[in-house]
């Protein structure tokens, strides 16, 4: 009987033990990488280039090609605060980022929402086999972009 419940808290120990040091995957690291826009206007190139830099903070940049020269520059931020995720964008004509709030996570998808603007009011990524895709739309405004990885 002592052999079998010694068997037994041990068993439980490093049980307790393994479930504490599972890492969780973070929501969003499904994003990291470089990707390249494969729905394009004719004589441009899109690219997101997105890595994790803390366990609550990725960093995206996104910008546009055409003819050699940038015509469009954004950076990105992904950042839990307090439990609560935000999406943060700012591009060269802006002094501040611009705040939008998560609140839809799901495993590969998820969505970026902010009222207060007339364009955008909604962001949505999410993973399409082994693309991903964004939306972004405001008061009657659409725009859909698929990126294929590049690295």
């Amino acid at each position: 009987m002592k052999t079998t419940l010694k068997l037994t808290v041990i068993l439980l120990t490093v049980f307790a033990f393994a479930m504490c040091n599972t890492k969780k995957s973070a929501p969003f690291d499904w994003l990291l990488g470089k990707w390249q826009r494969i729905n394009d206007k004719p004589g441009r190139t899109t690219f997101e280039n997105w890595e994790k830099t803390s366990d609550s903070t990725y960093y995206g940049v996104g910008f546009t090609m055409q003819n050699g020269d940038t015509i469009s520059q954004e950076i990105m931020k992904i950042i839990e605060t307090n439990g609560k995720w935000n999406f943060l964008v700012k591009t060269p004509k802006e002094e501040e980022f611009i705040s939008f709030k998560i609140p839809t996570i799901e495993d590969d998808k998820f969505e970026c929402k902010n009222d207060t603007l007339d364009f955008p009011k909604l962001i949505k990524y999410w993973k399409n086999g082994d693309q991903i895709r964004a939306l972004v739309s405001g008061d009657s405004l659409q725009l859909s972009f698929e990126f294929k990885r590049i690295e």
